[in-house]
Formats: C-alpha cells, structure tokens, sequence
C-alpha cells in the first residue's frame, strides 16, 4: 500500500488501464479455454446424433448474403402443418430456463428464439430446429443470454416444450460441433424419430462454430 501512495497520477492511471486490458483480455480468452476444453473432453456419439441424407433441398439453403453470419440458414420448405400458435415456450430445468419465448418460422432472432422455417413442429415427427444468440460473459451480455449456457447440458438432461397447451418432453442424446456453413444438421438422425436440436455460436459469443444439442421425445 505504502508503494502504491509513492506513485504518481500518471503513473497510477497507466497501472489502472493496464490491470482493466488484463481483465477484459481474460474474459474473451478463457470462455474459448473453457469451450476447447469442453469440445476435447466430450464423447460424441455418431451413431445418435449423425443427421440423415435428405435430397430435398427445399429445406435446407444457405443464405448467401449472410453466409457468414449468424444465422446462416434459411428455408423454403412450406409445412404442410400449419401451427395455430406464433410460438411456444421452452424450458432447460438444468439452465434454469423457464419458459423461454420461441417464435415460429422465424430467422429473427433479435428478441427472442426462433425456430427455423420448415422444421417440425413441437411433438412432431422430425426435429423441432431452434437457434439462439451466446455472448461472450455474463459481464459483458445486456441480459441473459439463454443460450450461452448450452454447453452446460449433459446427456439424459431435460428439455420441456409446451405448445398451444401442450407439453413435450425431450432428453439429451447428444451433441455436434459444426462449421457455420454445416447445414445437415438441420434434418433429424433418423425418418420416424421426433427430435429437437438447440444451436448457438461457439464458443459463447465468438462466431467460429456451431454447438448443436440434440434431444429425443420422450
């Protein structure tokens, strides 16, 4: 303390300027630590979560204009179901998410979640796709980010959709880490399976990859 009177003003606000670079430097280096850690230590299971070849090109698409932004995909797949709702909630008790607004048919992703045109409906048979923002620290998000947290979530975990007064339950089976541009992971595993996938930009906030979750009806 007596070493720190002892300096000057100039001196002191170089050292003030310097600690707060150190800060700000280790909170956008450590999430990507942390992520990489996290990447090296999962066991992927191919077998669960390997999308299905789909030759209907309709559904998938990549935006050319954004193909390097997030979101990356687009659809022109018209359901044949049409919902009566604009969009349903979703819950991770593991995240302590409760009741998270998704919109239908949507790419917007500006105010809530959205779940990409064309995927299946909640309790449908193929795989309920739902994209949403990460950022990079709880220190540096305006409010909370829902899905900065996804790599949280371990096999087994709970997903809970309810959906024009219905409520769907879907477990974890397993995750996929893909290149922004990857746009198989929009089909489900497999033909008669009812899916959900939950994707984000890793690591949380970055724009570098992709982590999809996926979970199974149950």
């Amino acid at each position: 303390m007596t070493s720190l009177l002892k300096l000057n003003p100039a001196k002191l606000i170089s050292l003030a300027f310097l600690s707060t670079g150190v800060f700000l430097l280790i909170q956008v280096i450590m999430p990507i630590i942390s992520f990489e850690i996290w990447e090296f230590g999962q066991s992927l299971d191919s077998n669960l979560i390997t999308p299905q070849n789909s030759s209907n090109s309709r559904i998938l698409g990549v935006s050319v204009e954004n193909k390097d932004s997030f979101p990356a995909f687009i659809s022109s797949f018209k359901r044949q179901t049409i919902p009566n709702y604009k969009s349903f909630t979703l819950s991770i008790p593991r995240l302590q998410v409760e009741n998270q607004e998704v919109l239908v048919d949507t790419n917007d992703m500006s105010k809530t979640l959205a779940h990409l045109p064309g995927s299946a409906l909640p309790g449908e048979k193929g795989n309920v796709f739902i994209s949403g923002h990460s950022a990079l620290s709880q220190f540096f998000a305006l409010k909370k980010v829902v899905f900065s947290s996804l790599p949280d979530l371990k096999k087994g975990d709970k997903i809970v959709i309810q959906a024009s007064g219905l409520k769907f339950a879907y477990e974890v089976v397993g995750f996929k880490v893909v290149d922004p541009n990857d746009v198989s992971v929009i089909n489900p595993p497999e033909d008669q399976g009812r899916y959900i996938s939950l994707m984000t930009c890793v690591p949380p906030g970055l724009n570098y990859k992709r982590l999809v979750v996926v979970g199974k009806i149950i």
